[in-house]
């Protein structure tokens, strides 16, 4: 098996990389960031499968899948994620993907999940399916504009101003006035308050 891992986080990338080369016997060559992943593909492609991490710099989400596939037609890519919320997986499959793999996956099963993706099969947790399947429109989220919740999604997992305007390819300053609205809306004196509400929601 022949594998490219792009990941901003050199210990995501050295742990994933060690299952995969302990584990499944792979060659995985292991780059941090969009752009690079794309010169490797370019240089040392193709390759058995191409993980891509949902939000790492240059990737902008599922845009970054697209322009990959377009651009590496027939390489199979699948999306590697810690914080993308579950409905991302799916989107992701829609768009083209393999698969979705959670970065909380034990060795033996992130295996397994690569070995399915390269026999051709798609891959997807059932625990993420089943749980994107119940983000049903609620009450709470009734009140809040799709790009509202993509923000409160990221303080609920606890990421900064930068890393959600990062994730979601918009300015930090943009940000800041949306975590303003939503404080507002959900009666919070601050973005922790925010977070605490939405979970108790029930929101992500």
């Amino acid at each position: 098996m022949r594998i490219l891992l792009a990941d901003d986080h050199e210990m995501v990338r050295d742990t994933i990389s060690a299952y995969l080369e302990s584990e499944g016997r792979a060659a995985v060559v292991s780059v941090a960031d969009y752009p690079s992943a794309m010169k490797a593909l370019d240089a040392k492609g193709p390759f058995d499968l191409v993980l891509l991490d949902f939000s790492m710099p240059g990737m902008n989400g599922l845009d970054g899948l697209t322009d990959a596939m377009r651009s590496h037609p027939g390489q199979p890519f699948a999306i590697l994620s810690g914080t993308a919320p579950n409905r991302i997986a799916q989107e992701a499959v829609e768009a083209g993907a393999i698969g979705f793999i959670p970065k909380s996956m034990g060795a033996k099963s992130l295996v397994n999940a690569v070995r399915f993706m390269i026999a051709g099969e798609t891959y997807v947790p059932a625990s993420v399916m089943q749980d994107a399947g119940q983000e049903a429109e609620t009450e709470f989220t009734k009140q809040l504009s799709q790009r509202e919740r993509q923000v409160l999604t990221g303080l609920c997992y606890g990421r900064s101003n930068k890393e959600i305007a990062r994730e979601l390819d918009l300015q930090e300053v943009t940000i800041k006035l949306h975590v303003r609205t939503l404080c507002k809306k959900l009666n919070a004196k601050n973005r922790t308050q925010a977070a605490l509400i939405a979970k108790d929601a029930g929101f992500e």
